[in-house]
């Protein structure tokens, strides 16, 4: 096991039968943090959008099972792009492509597994929910291609991840307008921030194999990059609770997750790549309180 990895072999993982622990590895299953994230802009929008509790219940509860199979499916397309890649890199040389636990051929059928259960979620959804969730396709499929050929991989990550902010406001309203485009733009500058705090964990081995990233491109700079993508997203939030009308609790409650991302920049040292990963980490919970606020709005 390379020395700095996030890949859990320990705890529930290491019960699990020895051939499922790869499709666990692969899909980052022991790593659940993705699917947090990209259900996150998705849950804002519900909480935005939903005329009504049981109908709001009911979309978290497909977002959130869609998320999961959805993250998976993009992480196994991510691997099957990288894996030769991968194998030069120290945090990823362990992933089950790169290291040959998993052939080509397993990965495609898993992958083709999990899209059919992804497409069962999807049709439950009004129809301009369904076609934006069939358009998510070509970034999903897309994206791992991004670091070849741009030094801003997290902005298109952002794209991909901040996906479910308009997807979820069709489901949830029936419709797009404004307000779903400010919390597609708030997602993306969110993502686009701590998805730079991300990569800095394989800044180095990035730059022996040619991997292009904002955390590379800003290095040194990357704090005050930081504030301006948060300021952003905290920005956006605020006007698309303003444009709805959300009371005044809305913005009082955006007090937590404004401190929680303010502590993200002054506790940041992109020399530390276990602190970067915490840090990165600690976004489930900023995206959770900002929804809170987002309901908290409505009342």
């Amino acid at each position: 096991m390379p020395p700095h990895t996030d890949i859990l072999s320990s705890g529930w993982v290491a019960r699990l039968p020895a051939g499922w622990v790869p499709y666990v590895h692969l899909a980052r299953l022991d790593r659940p943090i993705g699917g947090w994230l990209l259900f996150l802009p998705g849950l804002w929008a519900i909480a935005l959008g939903a005329g009504g509790i049981a109908r709001g219940a009911w979309l978290v509860a497909l977002f959130l099972a869609g998320s999961f199979l959805m993250r998976a499916a993009g992480c196994v397309v991510n691997d099957m792009w990288d894996r030769e890649m991968d194998r030069r890199v120290s945090r990823t040389a362990a992933r089950p492509l790169a290291s040959g636990a998993l052939r080509m051929r397993q990965a495609g059928l898993f992958l083709a597994g999990l899209l059919a259960l992804s497409f069962g979620i999807l049709v439950q959804l009004d129809p301009l929910a369904i076609a934006l969730g069939v358009g998510s396709l070509a970034l999903v499929v897309t994206y791992p291609l991004a670091k070849r050929v741009t030094w801003w991989p997290q902005l298109m990550l952002g794209f991909t991840f901040g996906w479910g902010a308009p997807m979820g406001y069709a489901a949830a309203a029936g419709r797009i307008d404004p307000a779903a485009l400010l919390l597609y733009a708030a997602a993306i500058f969110w993502i686009l921030g701590y998805d730079t705090i991300y990569a800095h964990q394989d800044r180095e081995d990035d730059a022996l194999v040619g991997v292009r990233s904002t955390a590379r491109l800003f290095a040194e700079r990357t704090g005050p990059f930081l504030l301006a993508c948060y300021g952003a997203t905290l920005a956006l939030l605020a006007l698309a609770g303003w444009w709805v009308g959300l009371s005044v609790w809305f913005f009082v409650a955006m007090l937590l997750p404004a401190w929680l991302l303010a502590r993200q920049v002054r506790r940041l040292d992109i020399h530390d790549p276990a602190l970067c990963l915490a840090l990165f980490r600690s976004n489930r919970e900023v995206g959770f309180a900002i929804a809170l606020a987002l309901v908290l709005g409505r009342l």
